[in-house]
């Protein structure tokens, strides 16, 4: 079974072609905007142009467009592929990551969010989630977070902040998702802004 991996949450745009768990081919650029646009090349340039049996998707939190851009084209190459689609959590493959470099501890994720907020969570030694992914200031954020290991893009000012611990400062990469579990995806594939959109219908309470 082949698994194509998307992940378009971040400034950083990564596919990755899995067959069963050994990664056949993955590439990933550091984009800022443009994810649509660059998408679908990436994933063409994969072999056999990327098809698979399966969908994994990055459900955010991150960015509003990089997400939907992410998610439509995972379904419609799920739609001619008959492939199964299934979604994962950024900050729980960056937190994958962390863990993978330093070992099992406990991490909080520091995420560059909007409008001068970060995007916060904290997981625990065996990955499993402490703090839910929420949108926070620089200031509430080091407040919220204890662990001694902060990663993601924002992990070096959550560490300054606060005075200690270590940080790590990654990026969500599709070639790493291999170090999920099985029970880090869902068929239900909501997508997770992190935050309320900037704008509302009028006449539409918050």
């Amino acid at each position: 079974m082949r698994l194509l991996a998307i992940e378009c949450a971040t400034e950083n745009c990564s596919v990755a072609l899995f067959e069963q768990d050994l990664l056949l081919d993955g590439t990933a650029r550091v984009l800022g905007r443009g994810h649509a646009e660059a998408l679908i090349p990436m994933i063409a340039a994969l072999p056999g142009k990327g098809q698979a049996d399966r969908i994994a998707v990055s459900l955010g939190p991150g960015s509003f467009t990089g997400l939907r851009v992410g998610l439509a084209a995972a379904r419609a190459l799920a739609l001619a592929w008959q492939a199964e689609i299934v979604g994962y959590s950024t900050h729980a493959l960056i937190a994958a990551m962390a863990r993978e470099q330093a070992g099992a501890t406990p991490v909080g994720i520091a995420m560059t969010g909007g409008h001068g907020e970060w995007f916060v969570s904290q997981f625990g030694a065996e990955g499993q989630s402490l703090v839910s992914p929420q949108s926070r200031s620089p200031a509430e954020a080091a407040a919220l977070l204890d662990a001694n290991f902060v990663a993601g893009s924002q992990a070096e000012a959550l560490v300054a902040l606060r005075g200690l611990g270590r940080a790590l400062p990654l990026l969500p990469d599709a070639r790493m998702i291999g170090l999920l579990s099985a029970d880090d995806f869902t068929a239900s594939v909501q997508l997770d802004y992190g935050r309320a959109p900037d704008a509302r219908l009028p006449g539409v309470a918050n």
